[in-house]
């Protein structure tokens, strides 16, 4: 399995390399060596490595939030939408766009601004999940705090103006095209809480025999349940707040790593993190060059690429069952 880890790394700084390379400007090793050409290095450090660097940071974030919910709620279908995050943000950040000057969001800025609306529903889903202390209602109060959010954002979209309204509908489908070394700088505080996630690994696969069994081996379950979803809040509110809404990785890619390798999380967790940012890069670069000059929010790609691949290896481990 490690060796599996290290190919998909490989792979990954492959991805890297290639990304950094393509764009509207041809980018050679001699044109980077010579010192007449600032603009090609200028072009290299300060568009497309910031660019690269927070595709992969928000796509292993994302990808390792998913892994998480998914194990702690024992849901396959769970992804960190269920929790209320990015419902949260898209709204406040929705908020910022049409209403910003009149409501006086415009100081806090758009990134600040949707952070706080992913900490609010992940406040209210704490608040009026946890008050059974079932996991069950935890689910739905996410779900409930993500209808109503998204439903505000549909309601802001009937307000906005058609230039507020292609930014609200771009926003919300992901897109790397303001990352700046900023971006990147503020992505890193997801770190420690991914580093975190990885030592929960033994816990997650122990929580999968129930919330009982678990705690008759020790685990505190509300304890361990209030961490990972905050954990889970404060990884997807910063990468929600840095590109908008990337849907479907956090979903697919924990199932792509379990069927490739295994399910135990010591593998699950950063075999994610790895395929998380090599998927979202490759979203990315493929939106950027697809239609370029224009480009496409990152969001339809990675369903694009992730939805077929993902019914083909359902179809596959069907057919293996069956013999």
């Amino acid at each position: 399995m490690k060796s599996t880890l290290i190919i998909a790394l490989l792979l990954l700084l492959v991805f890297i390399l290639i990304a950094l390379g393509l764009g509207e400007s041809d980018l050679s090793i001699a044109s980077l060596m010579s010192e007449d050409d600032a603009v090609s290095r200028m072009i290299l450090t300060e568009v497309r490595m910031p660019r690269v660097l927070l595709s992969v940071l928000v796509g292993a974030g994302v990808a390792t939030s998913g892994a998480l919910i998914q194990g702690l709620f024992r849901n396959p279908l769970a992804d960190p939408a269920l929790i209320g995050v990015s419902g949260g943000a898209a709204l406040f950040a929705s908020l910022y766009i049409v209403l910003g000057p009149e409501v006086g969001l415009l100081g806090f800025g758009l990134a600040l601004s949707a952070f706080i609306g992913s900490l609010l529903a992940t406040w209210l889903v704490i608040l009026i999940g946890d008050r059974g202390g079932r996991i069950s209602g935890m689910l739905l109060a996410g779900i409930a705090v993500n209808a109503v959010s998204l439903s505000g954002v549909g309601i802001l979209s009937l307000l906005a103006t058609d230039q507020q309204l292609r930014s609200v509908t771009f926003w919300a489908l992901g897109s790397f095209n303001h990352a700046d070394w900023q971006s990147v700088l503020i992505s890193l505080f997801m770190l420690p809480a991914l580093l975190r996630i990885l030592f929960l690994a033994r816990r997650l696969d122990i929580m999968t025999l129930g919330d009982l069994e678990a705690g008759h081996l020790g685990i505190e379950v509300p304890k361990l349940r209030l961490e990972a979803i905050l954990l889970a809040a404060l990884i997807t509110g910063i990468a929600v707040s840095l590109c908008g809404v990337i849907a479907f990785v956090g979903l697919i890619v924990p199932h792509l790593v379990r069927m490739a390798s295994h399910a135990r999380h010591e593998i699950v967790l950063p075999g994610s993190m790895v395929v998380g940012g090599m998927l979202v890069l490759l979203a990315d670069t493929v939106s950027r060059q697809l239609f370029s000059p224009s480009q496409i929010p990152v969001g339809i790609v990675t369903a694009l690429i992730g939805g077929p691949f993902f019914i083909y290896l359902i179809v596959k481990k069907d057919s293996g069952d069956r013999l």
